[in-house]
């Protein structure tokens, strides 16, 4: 603007012309070039390179999606990723992926102390998902995802390393979660330096990946979420130095190998999946904990796994259609067998959720009533 100014100081005192003329004219100008950058940038991303499977790879993947022990194999597959343990973990979290393509994914968080591997858990994760439907940061300002493209997140991972990092965006997260888009109203100035309103638009649905290592995290964020705890035991320890020594050796290097070979052929079955509508004819006949409020949240995060779970065999069930006003509704189905899985899964991870501790101090309480029991009956004395 200051530019612009002096220019038209000049060009008027040079050309004898006017400045309010000048001024008109430079203004009309400046609209028509920001109206070039923006065509550029649209041509741009309406041109964004699709990825390209050939047959074999089309081939694997499919093989992969259509495996009757499909679940048993992603968690074979995270093993031979050079990740230990954490099956359970795993899974939940390549669910809550998968539930991207739903209208209302799941959003985790891995809650453990520092250097306990939150970070490794999540990037195994991360590295079956293809990369352009993952966002990832290690930090966010407060309004830095208003002013993402309108369809940057839609039906994308967004993985954040470390939760503290995104503090003051908890509140636009909370909102992802709940509305499924983010609207902003922002000041800004017309060609002629005039305050005008500039409305920004996000749209969903994301899903949402985070670490944290606090022990209180914003509880309005944390109960739209899934919590899972990284395995700290001693054991746990002991077999990641085993791994890691592993590494060292030949077959450890012919590992990392086979790492990347894994690691693509699950990305292109990601791919495969498309956003088909998922019904569930035995929901009327489940049964929930309806002790607590928040509990109508935690409902909705096992209804919605149990779909994730269907979302991800649908290449092993029959795509039904209907007609819905005129149109063809495509849709699948859920079966026994995903909800069985669903009730396996969530006695582990959703038990978190609705303890008011947090996992590691849950433990730390549990060892103090064992030694106070031991104690006391060993003392011969009341508890």
């Amino acid at each position: 603007s200051r530019q612009r100014g002096a220019f038209l100081k000049e060009a008027s005192t040079e050309l004898k012309v006017d400045e309010l003329i000048l001024k008109s004219d430079l203004g009309r100008i400046l609209l028509r070039v920001e109206d070039l950058v923006h065509e550029q940038i649209e041509a741009v991303l309406e041109t964004e390179p699709k990825v390209e499977m050939s047959e074999e790879e089309r081939r694997e993947a499919l093989g992969l999606l259509r495996d009757p022990k499909l679940l048993e194999h992603i968690v074979s597959d995270f093993d031979k990723a050079g990740v230990v343990g954490e099956e359970t973990n795993l899974l939940i979290g390549y669910l809550a992926a998968v539930s991207r393509k739903l209208e209302a994914p799941l959003a985790i968080v891995v809650q453990s102390s520092s250097a306990a591997g939150k970070s490794s858990l999540m990037d195994a994760v991360l590295r079956f998902i293809p990369e352009e439907d993952r966002v990832q940061f290690s930090a966010m300002t407060g309004q830095a995802l208003y002013y993402l493209g309108e369809h940057d997140l839609e039906h994308r991972v967004l993985a954040i390393a470390e939760e503290e990092g995104a503090e003051s965006a908890s509140y636009a997260l909370k909102l992802l979660q709940s509305e499924h888009e983010l609207t902003i109203a922002s000041t800004g100035k017309d060609a002629t330096g005039k305050l005008v309103t500039i409305p920004y638009r996000v749209k969903g649905p994301v899903m949402i990946f985070m670490t944290t290592t606090a022990i209180e995290v914003d509880e309005e964020l944390l109960n739209r979420c899934i919590v899972v705890t990284v395995d700290e035991s001693a054991k746990q320890t002991s077999a990641i130095h085993a791994r890691q020594r592993e590494a060292q050796t030949l077959d450890g290097l012919l590992l990392r190998r086979e790492r990347d070979v894994v690691a693509k052929i699950h990305q292109n079955a990601q791919r495969l999946l498309e956003p088909v509508f998922v019904t569930n004819p035995f929901a009327k006949s489940l049964r929930f904990e309806s002790s607590r409020t928040r509990t109508r949240r935690d409902h909705m995060k096992y209804l919605t796994l149990i779909r994730a779970i269907a979302l991800l065999h649908q290449h092993q069930r029959p795509v039904k259609e209907i007609e819905h006003r005129g149109e063809r509704v495509r849709y699948i189905e859920v079966v026994r067998e995903d909800i069985e899985v669903a009730d396996r899964l969530a006695k582990v991870v959703l038990k978190n959720c609705l303890d008011e501790m947090p996992p590691q101090t849950r433990a730390l309480l549990g060892e103090i009533d064992e030694m106070v029991t031991a104690m006391a009956k060993s003392l011969g004395i009341e508890r």
